[in-house]
């Protein structure tokens, strides 16, 4: 497979500014940075997306191969950041760009940012099969949530920021930040493309809300377990339980909800 080409643009994540506290005393702050970000397909305007900035290109692949708008990594060529003019520039191997059919059916989904998904994905949802005999511990998940809490974040910085790990049992493989779940969501899917990681051994932690659109990107990347620190929808209740997804919310220290998929589940 040829990896495409790619800059590596990401943006300070942090600004300093001047708060006055409780006391009249300024006090500098570090705040997280936001910025438009807007998507191109072979010149094609496809979305702005807004963010953090961490992860812009991985950004981009993850939308797409979410979006289900590119079917491969190997149909494209180059992905360039530039924000001089707050664009990413996706180059495919044809250059035709996004068929107008993919892209004119667009369902704007609840959360930060305000997520959006491209065609019919609740359609799609009953092709995703995701592996039967993966098990999760309750050991594995107390680790992976001490693995959390320990980990450096721009969110301990400064707030304002939504996070998304990827991990096998309690190790993070990788974290990514930005100002909407969605987009971190979507930065781990580029980066699991880039890296040919394949997701049926592999447990996805949100600091956000389990929603419809979350379930559905973490199926679409394989992976069986989803744990979040916030609740869930109950759109997001009814597709994990129809995908036999092991999903658990409120999760922090030795406490946890387990909503679905318990038979994958081992205490």
């Amino acid at each position: 497979m040829n990896r495409p080409q790619l800059t590596q643009a990401s943006r300070p994540l942090t600004f300093e500014i001047d708060a006055i506290n409780e006391r009249g005393e300024i006090v500098p702050t570090a705040i997280a940075g936001e910025h438009p970000l807007t998507l191109y397909v072979d010149k094609q305007e496809i979305v702005t997306l807004m963010t953090l900035g961490a992860a812009p290109e991985a950004l981009a692949l993850g939308y797409l191969r979410n979006q289900r708008l590119i079917g491969g990594l190997d149909e494209i060529a180059a992905v360039q950041v530039d924000w001089k003019v707050d664009a990413v520039s996706v180059t495919t191997r044809h250059g035709r760009g996004i068929a107008a059919s993919r892209v004119e059916k667009r369902t704007v989904t609840t959360g930060c940012g305000q997520g959006t998904v491209f065609g019919d994905l609740m359609a799609e949802i009953d092709d995703i099969r995701l592996p039967p005999a993966a098990s999760l511990s309750e050991e594995t998940l107390y680790g992976l949530l001490e693995s959390v809490r320990h980990h450096e974040s721009i969110y301990k910085q400064a707030g304002a920021v939504h996070g998304c790990a990827l991990a096998q049992g309690s190790e993070i493989l990788m974290f990514v930040e930005d100002v909407g779940r969605h987009n971190a969501v979507d930065a781990i899917a580029g980066k699991m493309w880039l890296d040919s990681l394949a997701g049926g051994d592999k447990i996805f932690y949100t600091t956000g809300r389990l929603t419809s659109e979350m379930v559905i990107k973490t199926a679409q990347m394989g992976i069986p377990f989803l744990v979040s620190r916030s609740g869930l929808t109950q759109m997001g209740w009814e597709i994990a339980r129809k995908l036999g997804m092991t999903m658990i919310g409120r999760a922090q220290g030795k406490h946890y909800l387990l909503f679905t998929g318990e038979e994958r589940f081992k205490r």
